[in-house]
């Protein structure tokens, strides 16, 4: 069968040598494989020009729209070495159909789903050199992007596309195992009804990198947000949705709206259940927070994201506030999820849900 994505590879590889000594401490997102996915939309040709080729910068013109507006999406995921050697993505079509939700909201043109796979797994088998051995965290994380190429500064949907999909070998997330405090901001929003907080989106994350440096300067690890209007009702962390276990039982996260749908929130709360737990999304306040941490009837929080996988949540501050979780430590329910989710995405377990899609 003809790849969706031709393969042309590189002449110049990254000696064995080399890569070897970067996947031995990948860090995240400082490292890169030797290839790229790439195709381009026009209105005429729709998508075109697909290919595997060398990893090659994009010559941009001043003018391109994306310089000017921020039309841009983009996606995370990553394939996973099992014990056999064999390699295999988690749920990827659920980032196929996020990734073309966030294409709508942008007025950028969607990718099929089977284009979205077919050049994540095309990518991934011309570089399995670079998926990390099996054991530890390590992975290969995946990053499929589009962004308005087409000069012009009139404001409206731009006219030409490009569409890739880069990789780099990944370690943790957050070093520390010993769980993170966020600061919860009420100078900085995030998103609002009817805005992009349910898209993949630059913009997103431009804007909070201010809230972020604002975490950072009270000696916390990240920011945690709050609604626009009230700020006293929780909504996701920087780069993480954000969860609470009861002393009742219930897993609760905030409701969907103006958060971003993540794979591993969606995961986490199918595998409730089976930690004797109650999925729940509702809208959870500051006060509630607040009160339950401070009489023990939320016993302990984390933060989910495929990047950080699930993340211990031990505290938070605020204007007014400091709130320590759980004594402080990471929990055992937590911490259980977090093993369920990674073994389930390192073939440790059975996959009885059909979650796992081997790409070699």
């Amino acid at each position: 069968m003809t790849a969706v994505f031709p393969l042309h590879r590189t002449t110049r590889p990254t000696p064995d040598p080399d890569r070897d000594a970067i996947l031995a401490d990948p860090g995240f997102g400082t490292h890169f494989t030797d290839h790229m996915a790439s195709a381009t939309w026009t209105p005429d040709a729709g998508w075109h020009g697909h290919r595997i080729g060398p990893v090659t910068p994009y010559t941009l013109h001043p003018g391109a729209a994306v310089l000017h507006y921020a039309q841009e999406v983009f996606e995370g995921l990553k394939a996973y070495r099992h014990a056999d050697g064999s390699v295999w993505l988690f749920r990827p079509e659920i980032n196929a159909a996020r990734f073309a939700r966030s294409a709508r909201r942008l007025s950028l043109p969607e990718v099929s789903e089977a284009e979205f796979l077919a050049g994540v797994e095309e990518l991934v088998r011309a570089d399995e050199a670079w998926v990390p051995a099996f054991g530890g965290e390590q992975s290969l994380y995946l990053r499929p992007f589009m962004f308005a190429s087409e000069t012009f500064l009139g404001v409206r949907p731009a006219h030409r596309v490009e569409y890739s999909v880069i990789a780099c070998p990944a370690g943790m997330y957050f070093s520390s195992g010993s769980g993170v405090t966020l600061w919860i901001s009420t100078t900085f929003t995030r998103a609002a009804a009817g805005g992009t907080g349910e898209a993949k989106c630059g913009g997103n994350y431009a804007a909070s990198l201010a809230a972020q440096t604002e975490a950072h300067e009270h000696g916390c690890d990240q920011v945690l947000y709050v609604d626009g209007v009230e700020h006293e009702w929780l909504e996701e962390s920087g780069t993480m949705n954000v969860c609470l276990v009861t002393s009742d039982g219930e897993l609760v996260t905030p409701p969907l709206g103006t958060i971003l749908e993540g794979v591993t929130r969606d995961s986490m709360l199918a595998l409730a259940g089976e930690h004797g737990l109650t999925a729940v999304q509702r809208p959870v306040s500051v006060t509630e927070l607040r009160e339950r941490c401070a009489d023990g009837s939320v016993t302990e929080v984390f933060a989910a994201g495929t990047a950080a996988v699930i993340t211990p949540i031990v505290g938070f501050k605020g204007a007014d506030l400091d709130v320590r979780v759980g004594g402080g430590a990471p929990g055992k329910t937590t911490l259980a999820l977090r093993e369920h989710i990674l073994d389930l995405q390192y073939g440790r377990v059975a996959d009885t849900r059909g979650w796992l899609r081997r790409v070699v």
